[in-house]
C-alpha cells in the first residue's frame, strides 16, 4: 500500500454542505487524496478535551453541535464506519512519543470532521476515527502530536486536519454571503501564510503569532489553526501541494493543503 497524504483543510461555516460556493470543486478535488486510502483520522477544534482522546466507535454518529442554522442542515448525515482498531494503534504511537491517552468508544462526528467530508468523500466509503484536539495547545505540540501519528500515514491512513486558515467570527454579519470581497486583512494573512508553508518554514510558522500579520485579527483565538501545524507535523517534511479555496463571506479563507 502506498503512504497516504496528510491533508489540511478549512471547514469554514457549519453551512458548508448547503452554501459551498468556491470550496466545492477544490474540496471534490482535493477528496481524491482519499483514494485508496485505509481509513482516516481527523483532528478538528470542535472536539477539545482536557487530553489526548481518540473515538473508537464502529459507527461514530454525526454530531450536530451548533444551533440557529437552516434546518436543513440538522437533517444531513453522515453514515460512515469508524474504526476501532486504528484508534487503538493510534494510541500505541502517541503512547510510544510519550502522550497520555484514553478512547471514548461512545464518540461521534462533529461538523469540522463531516462537513467537508461530505463534500470530499459523499459515499462514506472511508472509515474515519476522530482525535479531540487537547487544550490547552500551541503550534508546537500540535506539530508534535501530528509528528507521533506519522507512521500511520505508511499503512495507508489519511492524517486529516481540520480547522480554518483564518477564523474571525466576531466580524461575521448575518447577511453576508459566501462571496462577498475579500477583506484586505485576510487577503495578507492568506498570502503569509500560503508563502511560509511553500518555503516549508518551520520556525516562521511556529512563530505565527508573532510574524504572519493580523495574525491576531485573523485568529483571535487560535484553535482553528492548530490543525494546520497538525498536519504540517504529520508531513514529516513533504511537499505541499495547495488547493485554493477562496475566501466565504469576505472573512474565512477555505485553503487547503495536501501533503504527499
Amino acid at each position: 500500500m502506498s503512504r497516504a497524504s496528510a491533508l489540511f483543510v478549512s471547514h469554514g461555516s457549519p453551512m458548508l454542505p448547503l452554501e459551498p460556493g468556491s470550496a466545492a470543486p477544490m474540496l471534490q478535488r482535493l477528496g481524491g487524496k482519499l483514494d485508496g486510502a485505509r481509513a482516516i483520522l481527523a483532528f478538528s477544534p470542535h472536539w477539545m478535551t482536557r487530553g489526548v482522546v481518540l473515538g473508537g466507535a464502529v459507527q461514530p454518529a454525526t454530531i450536530h453541535d451548533f444551533g440557529g442554522f437552516d434546518p436543513a442542515l440538522y437533517k444531513l448525515r453522515y453514515p460512515v464506519a469508524g474504526d476501532p482498531a486504528l484508534a487503538r494503534r493510534a494510541a500505541e504511537c502517541l503512547q510510544r512519543a510519550g502522550v497520555d491517552v484514553a478512547l471514548d468508544p461512545g464518540r461521534g462526528l462533529d461538523h469540522g470532521v463531516w462537513n467537508p467530508l461530505l463534500l470530499m468523500r459523499p459515499g462514506a466509503d472511508v472509515p474515519v476515527v476522530p482525535l479531540a484536539m487537547p487544550w490547552p495547545l500551541d503550534a508546537a505540540a500540535a506539530w508534535r502530536l501530528g509528528e507521533a501519528l506519522a507512521p500511520l500515514r505508511d499503512d495507508g491512513v489519511v492524517l486529516l486536519g481540520s480547522g480554518s486558515l483564518t477564523h474571525n467570527l466576531y466580524e461575521f454579519h448575518p447577511d453576508a454571503k459566501t462571496d462577498d470581497a475579500v477583506v484586505p486583512y485576510v487577503a495578507e494573512f492568506v498570502a503569509w501564510m500560503r508563502d511560509a508553508v511553500a518555503r516549508g518554514d518551520r520556525a516562521a510558522l511556529l512563530d505565527w503569532q508573532a510574524r504572519a500579520p493580523h495574525a491576531h485579527r485573523a485568529h483571535p483565538t487560535p484553535e482553528h489553526l492548530m490543525p494546520l501545524f497538525w498536519a504540517l507535523g504529520a508531513a514529516a517534511g513533504d511537499a505541499a501541494e495547495l488547493f485554493e479555496g477562496g475566501v466565504h463571506y469576505g472573512m474565512l479563507s477555505m485553503d487547503a493543503w495536501a501533503f504527499a
